[in-house]
């Protein structure tokens, strides 16, 4: 009886299954670093799109670019969605109304936003980026809960889902992104962490 090898990730020299599953698995990725990527971009300058936007009550909408509420105006980024964006029903809520009251959250929330996307977007330090990833999403998610379409599952629990998705498989092909040459690095190779 003849066994088959198991495949190391040196052996495997390119992508197992469709290529072009293994590209729509970097475009989800770099999707996803671009959702956290413009939050950074819209919550910093204040583009228009959740930040500096004005909806009336008939839906109509103004945009004030590079408003006082953008962050380089010295806004208040983390007490905007935590005490006035979430759930007021969530169990979570006093735990984030306080924690939002405090200014030094801004900064470790935005970097967050900046790192995560970034590493996604490139394919870099994604092992960091998904594990920032997923706790910066599971904070947002206990924001909202009860969720009102589903007792679960909403947009944050896919992302993570995604995100460890193809972190975990692009370890071995990733078909966009710079983490070939990443993991190539000598401080990489030492620090496997780094991937």
């Amino acid at each position: 009886m003849s066994t088959t090898p198991v495949p190391t990730d040196q052996d495997v020299a390119g992508p197992v299954g469709s290529k072009v599953g293994w590209i729509f698995l970097s475009i989800s990725r770099i999707a996803i670093g671009f959702y956290f990527l413009w939050a950074f971009l819209d919550k910093t300058f204040g583009l228009g799109f959740s930040t500096c936007r004005t909806t009336a009550d008939d839906g109509s909408f103004t945009i004030d670019a590079f408003c006082d509420s953008a962050w380089i105006h010295g806004s208040r980024i983390t007490e905007g969605y935590l005490v006035y964006g979430g759930n007021s029903q969530s169990p979570f809520n006093d735990f984030y109304v306080n924690l939002g009251g405090q200014a030094w959250t801004d900064v470790p929330f935005m970097l967050g936003l900046l790192g995560v996307g970034l590493a996604l977007i490139l394919g870099i330090g994604s092992r960091i980026g998904a594990i920032s990833a997923t706790a910066m999403l599971l904070m947002m998610w206990t924001t909202q809960i009860p969720l009102s379409t589903n007792p679960f599952l909403d947009d944050h629990i896919i992302m993570i889902v995604a995100v460890w998705a193809a972190v975990l498989l692009e370890v071995r092909y990733q078909a966009i992104g710079i983490g070939s040459w990443w993991k190539r690095l000598d401080i990489v190779q030492k620090n496997r962490w780094l991937i």
